[in-house]
């Protein structure tokens, strides 16, 4: 089974909506993703359904957050983008009679539903505006630690 990204692309995509103050145009969320507008827009689509984000076509027009960041987990972005598998454990099917093959297969079934429910409740306590205030202090954190280097680098110590 091939690894999703959607869900981790999706919350990049509404971070970077926070913290715009005007429409962002699938074209540059596609930029800043390296991805194309259109899957940009069918990604969208599943939010713009449960109301998370609404669109304007034309001049000016684009992707703006209409949801409270605070009033939304994680999990309720992964159900509005369909779902996606959350864990990449595929099983052998090589021989279906096989005894052994079904009681590994079983035994996996069993452990991937238990830890994916498990990643769901998890998600379902998380919401984007925990997310965007981590970023906030990484941001911070990142500026600052970048500040110092460049001051150290780029001037000489003031003597005082």
């Amino acid at each position: 089974m091939k690894r999703d990204s959607k869900l981790s692309g999706i919350l990049h995509v509404l971070l970077h909506m926070a913290e715009q103050t005007t429409p962002v145009t699938s074209e540059l969320l596609a930029q800043m993703m390296s991805t194309h507008p259109v899957v940009i827009r069918r990604t969208m689509a599943g939010l713009r359904e449960r109301g998370y984000v609404s669109s304007v076509k034309g001049h000016g027009g684009g992707w703006t957050l209409t949801c409270d960041l605070n009033q939304i987990t994680l999990a309720e972005i992964w159900r509005a983008v369909g779902e996606p598998a959350l864990i990449a454990l595929t099983h052998r099917h090589e021989s279906p009679g096989c005894l052994v093959e079904q009681v590994v297969n079983q035994a996996l079934d069993t452990a991937s539903r238990e830890a994916e429910a498990l990643l769901i409740a998890r998600l379902g306590e998380v919401t984007l505006a925990e997310l965007s205030k981590d970023f906030h202090q990484h941001f911070s954190a990142h500026r600052s630690a970048a500040h110092r280097s460049a001051a150290h680098a780029c001037q000489p110590e003031d003597p005082a």
